[in-house]
């Protein structure tokens, strides 16, 4: 996820207030754009840079391809294979009440104008990715899995703003489920993506259509154990208060 890819002056002030607003109100998404956009210093530029040199890179920015154009089309992913990862996204999408548009007014940080079309093309898929990435590596849409998630990111991206957040998040996410591994489960999920494939550098309109177990082997993506093992005990610790509910 990148808010941008032009080199700006690190603005330390800004992050630290856009990421106690977030601490405040996880789900104010516009923070997490804002503190990745005060502190990316030169990661997103050289992130565009590579992504240019490859050649899925150059056949994107050439084309002009718009992932989200592909994402938004749900009679399309509809018609996908069972299997495919573009039918586990829009099931996804569905489960969570999403849609592909939803993070674009978010990442709006203002300096857009400044980006040269091809850089706004690379930030746009970047963020397109989001939950593409939640399907592929199985980290879910809570506390623990949002902070994997970007820790995983974290590992091949360097950007600052998203190794802060991940760094903060998992340490408030540890003190809402004391007694569990959260720290392992985040570390990880920084290794797995230490091994993983470059998410950004993948042909995501062809991978749509491939069963979504082969491409997490083909990306190199490990199953997130820790992870799935703490969800899993805290469904369990829950279970007895829904059915006394239910009773």
């Amino acid at each position: 996820m990148q808010a941008g890819t032009v080199s700006k002056p690190i603005r330390p002030l800004a992050a630290l207030k856009a990421l106690r607003a977030l601490l405040r109100n996880g789900e104010d998404t516009r923070q997490v754009f804002l503190i990745i956009d005060a502190l990316r210093g030169r990661s997103g530029e050289r992130a565009f840079e590579r992504f240019r040199k490859t050649e899925i890179g150059r056949t994107v920015l050439s084309e002009r391809r718009v992932l989200l154009d592909r994402l938004s089309d749900r009679a399309a992913l509809a018609r996908l294979p069972e299997g495919s990862l573009g039918r586990a996204y829009l099931a996804f999408m569905a489960a969570q009440n999403l849609t592909a548009e939803g993070l674009v007014e978010a990442s709006e940080t203002g300096d857009r104008q400044a980006l040269s079309e091809e850089r706004r093309l690379f930030g746009a898929r970047s963020r397109d990715t989001h939950d593409l990435q939640h399907v592929v590596t199985g980290y879910g849409r809570d506390g623990l899995g949002e902070v994997s998630l970007l820790a995983f990111g974290y590992a091949k991206t360097k950007n600052r703003g998203i190794g802060l957040i991940a760094l903060a998040g998992m340490f408030k996410v540890a003190r809402h489920l004391p007694g569990l591994p959260v720290k392992r489960a985040v570390w990880e999920a920084y290794r797995h993506g230490r091994r993983a494939a470059w998410m950004l550098h993948q042909d995501w309109e062809a991978l749509l259509a491939e069963p979504l177990e082969q491409v997490r082997r083909n990306l190199n993506i490990l199953p997130p154990t820790r992870y799935q093992s703490i969800i899993a005990a805290v469904a369990a610790s829950r279970a007895p208060e829904t059915a006394m509910a239910a009773e």
